[in-house]
This record gives structure tokens, C-alpha cells and sequence, in this order.
């Protein structure tokens, strides 16, 4: 169950142009106003990265996604709709989000949350959100919230009280774009 005042304090952060440390419905993640470029950069400075993709875009509904994406091709449509994994696509062309969240050929990867905690923390936000791994370790999927070093939670604004305790092990996003022939390529099963 999701606790109102722990939603509230991560919002807080968001709001302020904080980072948080919460829990996506994939793994523990580091995150924050995928709109703030401050933000945006600090994420990009915590984790000693440029990598565009390796930042991912978190929405809560079809109809916030199609607000960031030049085209949402019906194929990817429907695979989100049916996908029974968390499914995060590469789309070829993002808009209405900072230059330095998309790939210098104007990709960004985006997901269609499908936990409770994240789609509500966003739909009150109003905004999307950005996810990266919780670790400073390019790669590491940290699987649980014990799993999660101390250089991370000392460095973030917030850290979410949601799913601390699971103990069941977390994996990524299941990954795929559209190929230019439109054929569905998987990147990460």
C-alpha cells in the first residue's frame, strides 16, 4: 500500500528540483522532474554519464507518452498496452523534454510505468519522471533496496519509504525499439 505521506515528501522534492531514490516497477532507481534541466543534470553528474539512453523516461498513461514522442507507431501501441513486463522503447525522435535527455540523433527511452507508486507520483506531478539504476557502477542492478550503497542514498534529496523492505529480487525493463523497416528489435530480454 502506498503511504500519502511518503508520496508527498518524494513530490516535495520533485518540485524543488530534487533527486530521489525510489522504487520503479523494475529496480531502485535514482529520479527526478525528467522536464527540470538542473535536475536533469545533477542525475547526469551523480552518475558520470552522458549517455542519453541510459536514462530513461518514466510516464503513466499512453496519452502522456504521445506528449514526449514525435510518433507513437500503433505496433508500439499496442505491445505496451498487452506487454506483461515493464517495457521501456527507444523512440527515434522525443520532444517537450530537455536537449540532454535525448541522444544526440534525438532518441530517448521511455517506459509505461506499470506500478502503483510511480504512476501516481507522476500523475500528481503531472510531468514524467527519469530513472536510472541506483548505483554509481555503470551496469549494476542493484536487486533490492539493501542492495543500494551508501555513496547513493547520501548523494539523492529524498529516499522513498515505498518497498523497502521487498526482498524479491528486481531485474530491468525489458528493452525494444521499432527497426526503419518498422520491425520490432528487442536490445535487453
Amino acid at each position: 500500500m502506498v503511504q500519502n505521506y511518503d508520496l508527498e515528501s518524494a513530490l516535495e522534492t520533485l518540485q524543488a528540483g530534487g533527486l530521489i531514490l525510489y522504487p520503479t516497477d523494475t529496480v531502485w532507481s535514482i529520479g527526478c522532474d525528467a522536464t527540470n534541466l538542473r535536475a536533469v543534470g545533477r542525475i547526469r553528474q551523480l552518475k558520470k554519464t552522458d549517455d542519453a539512453l541510459g536514462l530513461e523516461i518514466l510516464v503513466s498513461s499512453i496519452d502522456m507518452l504521445r506528449r514526449y514522442v514525435a510518433h507513437l507507431h500503433p505496433r508500439i501501441e499496442t505491445l505496451l498496452l498487452y506487454h506483461l513486463r515493464p517495457l521501456t522503447v527507444a523512440y527515434r525522435q522525443g520532444r517537450n523534454l530537455p536537449n540532454s535527455i535525448l541522444a544526440e540523433d534525438g532518441q530517448v527511452a521511455i517506459r509505461l510505468v506499470q506500478d502503483e507508486y510511480c504512476r501516481e507520483l507522476i500523475n500528481r506531478m503531472g510531468k514524467p519522471l527519469v530513472a536510472t539504476e541506483a548505483d554509481l557502477r555503470q551496469g549494476y542492478y542493484p536487486d533490492n533496496f539493501g542492495a543500494i550503497s551508501s555513496d547513493v542514498i547520501e548523494r539523492v534529496d529524498y529516499v522513498s519509504q515505498h518497498r523497502r523492505s521487498d526482498k524479491i529480487p528486481a531485474q530491468p525493463s525489458v528493452m525494444a525499439r521499432l527497426s526503419f523497416r518498422d520491425e520490432l528489435e528487442f536490445l535487453r530480454e
